[in-house]
């Protein structure tokens, strides 16, 4: 495809099964200039690559005489790029030992969105489809109560005339064949006339044309009650697929539906109603209890418990303070909190889970291409086997109506739609399902693929540990505990450095010491006074330059820095005082995830930019035998590389920071973090809530939803073949073949559905 090329989105009205995606493609793509274009039923959208000589109008136009509502959507925002600040400090002279050399990856994400149709001026809301008559439109789209929209009022209509034609018809015999075409001919009417639609927009195997055929001839073989039931369940076929396909589509409006309408801004120490759509980067609103967040923001005041379940998947609220990051869409428990917002509606979590999921609904999978490819040789195949049916056996036994009749039901089974919406309505849903608990995958190749992982390469520091250093020991040995705690915080209060922060938290951060003539050493530590002692906070050689450390120091040095601790000591007055060790710990479910990941078959291996001993620490601890450390990221995408040369399938995880070739070469990039362009945007598939645990999660639900596919699959050609047998045998007639498509259709999808009750 020529970079060149534009691309636009439209909204499609009234799709309800994959015959009426197939036919809307093939459509557009006979217009000039098209070069792909890609239809999604499950959200109602197609998007279109054309170059600027495309008439969109034409197009608009070409949908449109097929029976289907069309509209352009309108430009969406780009994401806000959330750049994080880069510290610098002295703090213990050390590179943090849990902190790679991270340079933020620069990526150029040109938003899915839309880009200019081309066409100045073109004013879609107000472009009239030629036409478009929905109120005789077969698939229109089903809104509100079932029975209320017009495919349910015209099932129920049909439904009705032939109880009555059957009840007159037993009064008065000679009326009952002309009542019941009478009813045929109501519900075939705008069958016939969508029929028509598409025969002239080259589509003549569509499931309106078959049944067309079918309702005739049948009535011509004198089996006029046959006929009217034949499209009575066709059309309550119909009714149900769209239902189906409306389920589908809530998943998706339901999480958008998660974000409240309004919001309570603060402004001058008042608070005012406003639409959260309207809330600005830096607003600060008032989130009260039981209230929904209204948006992605950071706690400037206050402390509750939320409940993030309707975002993250956890059932148990977590408590959110100060400087504590929340989502939108997430309820306000118990305490009343004032969030400063971080990101406008349009790119808030919420937004972007839905417009991700959508775009990857537009994708197809390797499989779903191989089924509409196969679907396009089977219909024509199936009408082909009807016409031999109907007109070589009579040949030779001449019994032209009873062939005739087993040929027409034959036609009804030609029709594909069963078959081609096995694959897309089970990505769907699985896409869908996934979003609601923060596993994000683009597109349907990407969950197929995920299928035959063998192996998993995780960075370590943001991915298998916090990212943040914790201090994990303070040993005293001319003072207590807490006053060594509490001296090495008072030196490290005025740095922003990631290991100060592990002190200062460790030490509470208030009633500290006063420090005097505080100054940071460069490469050292920091210096300061207090209560006229001279301290220093620094690294373990950084101070065994100024003084000389003990042997029983020295070796619990050693002891921690075996364990991969980054170490300061404290002196005062040139003794060692006591000894900090820190060290970023591993995400609580990071043990149990590697463990699974095992039991699955799939080999782990850590891939870091940290020093050896930090690597092998954290290794050994979470049971990952193959370690590589001190690697920087061409170091990273070659082991990646040789994972792959020994025939292993390879899903690199990382934070999406300095870890760009590796996600690029590896068969699965997946990024793990919160909710950042990085995370979201960078690799193929991210974990949104950092969970380890979620790269299996990620592998299960893409078996799940193979096996669905398999079972779908065989649910639409089962069924079909059945009814072919019998039907060529003469043991069922024209209206169980209307359920050989009709009825594999509903249950395909209603299949393809329970995918979005899977659990984790």
């Amino acid at each position: 495809m020529a970079d060149t090329a534009l691309r636009t989105r439209f909204k499609v009205d009234g799709m309800d099964c994959a015959a009426c995606a197939a036919r809307v493609e093939g459509a557009v793509a006979r217009i000039g200039g098209v070069e792909d274009v890609s239809v999604s039923v499950m959200t109602g959208s197609m998007v279109v690559h054309h170059d600027d000589s495309t008439d969109l109008a034409a197009l608009e136009s070409a949908v449109s005489r097929l029976g289907y509502g069309i509209s352009a959507d309108r430009p969406e925002p780009p994401a806000t790029r959330h750049d994080e600040d880069g510290h610098s400090c002295d703090c213990c002279g050390h590179g943090d030992a849990g902190h790679e050399g991270h340079d933020h990856r620069d990526h150029d994400h040109g938003h899915a969105a839309h880009e200019e149709d081309g066409r100045a001026g073109h004013d879609h809301a107000a472009h009239e489809h030629a036409g478009h008559d929905h109120a005789g439109h077969v698939h229109a789209e089903i809104e509100g109560a079932w029975w209320q929209s017009a495919a349910g009022l015209q099932a129920i209509g049909v439904g009705i005339g032939i109880v009555v034609a059957y009840a007159v018809g037993q009064l008065v015999p000679q009326a009952e064949r002309w009542l019941f075409l009478a009813v045929m001919l109501a519900g075939l009417a705008p069958i016939a006339r969508r029929a028509f639609r598409l025969l002239q927009a080259g589509e003549p195997f569509s499931i309106e044309s078959l049944m067309t055929i079918a309702a005739v001839g049948a009535v011509f073989l004198d089996a006029a009650a046959e006929a009217a039931a034949v499209v009575f369940f066709f059309l309550v076929g119909e009714l149900l697929e769209g239902l189906a396909a409306r389920k589908a589509r809530s998943s998706i409006k339901a999480l958008a539906g998660l974000v409240p309408e309004t919001a309570h801004l603060l402004t001058g120490g008042a608070t005012r109603e406003v639409a959260a759509s309207a809330l600005a980067i830096g607003d600060e609103v008032l989130v009260r209890p039981g209230d929904r967040v209204p948006g992605d923001g950071v706690v400037v005041a206050g402390m509750s418990s939320i409940d993030e379940s309707m975002v993250t998947g956890e059932s148990v609220p977590v408590t959110r303070g100060e400087g504590a990051s929340v989502y939108a869409g997430t309820i306000n428990g118990d305490g009343v909190l004032t969030v400063r917002v971080t990101a406008p509606a349009a790119d808030n979590t919420i937004a972007r889970i839905v417009r991700l999921v959508t775009e990857a609904q537009e994708t197809r999978a390797p499989v779903e291409r191989f089924v509409n490819r196969f679907a396009k040789y089977y219909t024509p195949a199936v009408v082909a086997v009807a016409v031999a049916v109907a007109v070589l056996p009579p040949l030779i036994d001449g019994n032209w109506a009873g062939w005739i009749y087993k040929g027409l039901a034959v036609l009804l089974i030609g029709c594909p739609c069963a078959l081609v919406i096995s694959t897309p309505a089970a990505i769907a849903a699985s896409l869908a399902s996934g979003a609601r608990t923060g596993l994000l995958i683009k597109g349907g190749s990407v969950l197929e693929r995920l299928r035959d992982v063998t192996a998993v390469a995780f960075d370590k520091t943001g991915t298998l540990t916090e990212g943040a250093p914790q201090v994990t020991d303070v040993e005293a040995y001319g003072a207590d505990r807490d006053t060594v705690l509490r001296l090495s915080a008072s030196l490290e209060a005025s740095s922003s450095h990631p290991l100060a922060k592990a002190v200062l938290a460790a030490a509470g951060g208030t009633g500290l010491p006063r420090i005097e003539d505080g100054r940071a050493v460069p490469g050292k530590g920091v210096t300061g006074r207090v209560d006229g002692q001279d301290l220093f906070f620094g690294s373990a050689d950084a101070a065994a330059e100024r003084t000389a450390v003990p042997a029983e120091v020295s070796a619990a040095v050693e002891r921690h820095s075996s364990e991969g601790k980054t170490i300061c000591l404290l002196l005062a007055d040139g003794a060692v005082l006591g000894l900090v060790a820190l060290r970023d710990a591993p995400r609580p479910d990071a043990v149990a995830a590697v463990a699974d990941l095992r039991r699955r078959g799939i080999t782990t291996v850590m891939l870091t930019g940290d020093n050896p001993r930090a690597a092998t620490a954290v290794g050994r601890e979470l049971g990952i035998d193959d370690v590589r450390a001190g690697l920087l990221p061409a170091d990273k995408q070659d082991a990646v590389k040789a994972l792959q040369d020994k025939g292993l399938v390879v899903a690199k995880i990382g934070d999406g920071i300095n870890d760009a070739p590796a996600l690029a070469t590896a068969d699965i990039g997946i990024a793990m973090g919160g909710g950042t362009d990085v995370a979201l945007e960078a690799a193929d598939a991210a974990l949104l809530y950092g969970r380890v645990g979620d790269v299996a999660a990620l592998v299960d639900l893409s078996r799940r939803t193979m096996a669905n596919i398999r079972q779908n699959i065989t649910i639409a050609l089962g069924l079909k073949a059945f009814f072919l047998v019998t039907t060529v045998l003469g043991i069922t007639g024209l209206w169980p073949a209307i359920l050989a498509d009709t009825g594999a259709t509903v249950l395909v999808t209603a299949n393809a559905l329970r995918l979005l009750r899977s659990g984790r």
